[in-house]
């Protein structure tokens, strides 16, 4: 609670009377209190996960609202992401290329809430993951450009973990384990709940985000599936699973271009994308750049790339 009141620049007593109203409100307890912390309650769990993308919408449509209000009618490229370490490489090959563009981005967990802002022109491009046996729900005119047909989930796990000596881990090295999912990363929990199944095991499964799940791991209380290019941190240690049974796909995803589209990438008054195939290749040529930068500066991802010799960190360009 302390923490929670710094981060949102409130005393904790005020933050502890506001969270007590929303309690009430809803009519039950949200969080159990105990010398260690706070957890979310089953209720808290549920309120979590449906408040989560309200809230990411709600910030949308703020940055959206005053995006417009300051727009004075120069070049814009929108872009979005569910998030990868390859973002922020993405985003500098981005401003670099286009210096004379306004290059926004936009985070959220939800890939079918990005797809949809960008059927709805709030964004103009999003780099986003489909997990395998969970198909996104594409809008009609938004078309798909395949980044990486095939990339296997990782597992982080504590560099303590008796498991963690090992090059390469199955899912019954860690039956025992704690395993943290976001629930409102569309596909995630429904990817693990699969190979769980597949793998005849049923773990104990803790809610939360992406950054709870990385302090929380190097912590040692829990584990979690990963990308295969998370950096390195303190604490803890990235492994490949035996047979790659958690995968996704990565998309780039755009509005598709008319027919009669002609105008050129960054021209005034339109998207950074223009409305030109030329210009989502180009955008799609600096997301795979970024993407070969931090695939292999992972030495677990690029040990594996090594002992796959037919899979590539790049793709074969796809249009879907």
């Amino acid at each position: 609670m302390h923490k929670a009141a710094r981060q949102l620049g409130m005393t904790q007593p005020s933050l502890t009377t506001q969270l007590r109203r929303i309690e009430a409100a809803v009519g039950g307890q949200l969080f159990t209190r105990g010398r260690t912390g706070s957890r979310p309650t089953p209720l808290g769990r549920s309120v979590l996960s449906r408040a989560r993308p309200i809230v990411a919408e709600m910030s949308a449509l703020v940055a959206e609202a005053r995006a417009a209000a300051h727009h004075t009618g120069g070049a814009r490229l929108r872009i979005g992401s569910t998030g990868s370490p390859a973002v922020p490489g993405w985003l500098r090959r981005l401003r670099a290329r286009l210096p004379d563009v306004d290059t926004t981005i936009h985070m959220d967990v939800s890939a079918n809430s990005l797809l949809r802002m960008v059927a709805a022109d709030q964004l103009d491009a999003v780099f986003v993951h489909e997990v395998e046996g969970a198909p996104l729900r594409v809008p009609d005119g938004v078309e798909l450009h395949v980044l990486v047909e095939r990339e296997p989930q990782f597992v982080a796990l504590p560099d303590g973990h008796p498991a963690a000596a090992r090059p390469e881990l199955q899912l019954t090295d860690l039956a025992q384990d704690r395993w943290m999912v976001d629930p409102s990363a569309d596909g995630d929990w429904s990817g693990l709940r699969r190979v769980f199944a597949e793998a005849g095991i049923n773990p104990r499964v803790v809610y939360g985000d992406n950054l709870a799940a990385a302090d929380l791991v190097a912590a040692g209380e829990v584990v979690a599936a990963c990308q295969p290019t998370s950096p390195a941190r303190p604490g803890r240690v990235v492994r490949p699973l035996r047979g790659d049974p958690l995968a996704v796909r990565l998309l780039l995803a755009t509005r598709a271009a008319p027919a009669d589209a002609a105008r050129p990438c960054g021209s005034s008054g339109s998207s950074g994308l223009g409305s030109s195939a030329a210009g989502a290749d180009a955008v799609l040529a600096d997301l795979e750049a970024a993407y070969r930068e931090v695939a292999l500066a992972s030495d677990a991802y690029r040990r594996w790339l090594q002992r796959h010799s037919g899979a590539r960190p790049l793709p074969v360009r796809v249009v879907a």
